[in-house]
């Protein structure tokens, strides 16, 4: 493979890493921080299975992602990633849980208006919706399951000691289906801008079938992904899991499960499907803010308990990073594809 291709794809690695970093914490942030599991353990299943979720349900938000704006050039894309990248360092250096959805759809904006292509307005009020959506949705399914789950523990006489260790339990696995929900949910946004212009072939296996150019992109993405949890993730695990709302155990099981329906509902093709053959309105497939869905899943419990014990303060400035971020990335990506085509003579568009 060519040396500029490589560093081209670097561009998206980083985004990944970014992405593993910063959105990490929204899966194993609330059962790190209620000291249930070891940010070691939590880092290696979320890892996993991110690279799982990336590789093997990762195509359907790609092709919304792609409808946005269709950059058709190595260092376009590279731009758009590392712009992107770099808008959610800034704001995972201040601790603050932010969207590589939201980036990404703003560093993919400025290309369009930087090149003159014009944006899908329609895909853009998808995405946009689900940011308003997401949260809420999150928030009331937490809700009901909080209910629920108050109404079991009540009858129910576990010792505990046993309690602790089915709590322990419990938010592995569900870190675990989040983790891989985030994987299938938010790899468009780390390499859906190289799936049209992916520099790789399909490889055929005897015996088990094809691995497309397109899964090999992500499961680089997905490495990217768990790379960045590994190295840079646990402030923001701290911040969701402490920070925000002091939490149970049990309630840090409720968001996990609460957050991973709704990514794994907006990711899966099947549901999708099945919602159109029976005449449904089917559910948009897009990558939706894994960081919106986790705050409103905990501010939707803390709305159960009363509302005092949210930190209201903390919750605002999360709220305005996530307005300030795709702003940031567009404003980047702006300058970035300014120097790439002005000093670097790299076509950024065809």
């Amino acid at each position: 493979m060519d040396l500029v291709i490589v560093i081209f794809l670097l561009g998206g690695l980083f985004l990944g890493w970014s992405l593993g970093a910063n959105d990490a914490a929204n899966v194993f942030g609330t059962a790190v921080g209620t000291r249930m599991i070891r940010f070691k353990t939590a880092a290696i299943v979320c890892g996993l299975f991110i690279i799982l979720g990336a590789v093997i349900s990762g195509a359907g938000t790609t092709e919304t992602l792609g409808k946005l704006g269709s950059i058709n050039a190595l260092p376009g894309a590279f731009a758009a990633c590392v712009s992107a990248g770099l808008a959610v360092y800034i704001m995972t250096k201040s601790g603050l849980p932010v969207s590589t959805t939201q980036a990404i759809v703003g560093a993919i904006i400025g290309w369009n208006v930087y090149t003159g292509s014009s944006t899908n307005f329609k895909i853009l009020f998808t995405i946009l919706s689900t940011w308003v959506l997401c949260p809420i949705i999150t928030a009331l399914i937490a809700m009901l399951f909080f209910i629920c789950m108050k109404k079991i523990l009540k009858n129910t006489n576990w010792h505990i000691l046993r309690l602790d260790a089915y709590t322990r339990s419990a938010l592995l696995i569900a870190g675990a289906f989040g983790a891989y929900s985030l994987g299938a949910n938010n790899i468009a946004n780390v390499m859906g801008v190289f799936v049209p212009i992916s520099p790789f072939t399909d490889i055929s296996f005897s015996y088990f079938g094809t691995f497309s150019s397109t899964e090999q992109l992500f499961l680089l993405g997905g490495i990217a992904i768990a790379v960045g949890v590994f190295t840079y993730s646990k402030k923001v695990m701290f911040t969701v899991g402490n920070d925000l709302l002091k939490m149970s155990p049990v309630a840090a099981f409720i968001v996990v499960i609460a957050h991973s329906i709704v990514l794994f509902l907006f990711a899966s093709k099947g549901i999708s499907n099945f919602l159109i053959s029976m005449n449904l309105p089917a559910i948009p497939l897009v990558p939706v803010s894994s960081s919106q869905a986790i705050v409103g899943a905990v501010i939707g419990i803390g709305i159960l308990k009363g509302g005092k014990e949210v930190q209201w303060n903390i919750a605002g400035k999360i709220t305005i990073g996530w307005v300030v971020l795709p702003i940031i990335a567009a404003l980047i990506c702006l300058a970035l594809l300014f120097i790439l085509q002005n000093i670097f003579n790299q076509s950024v568009y065809f």
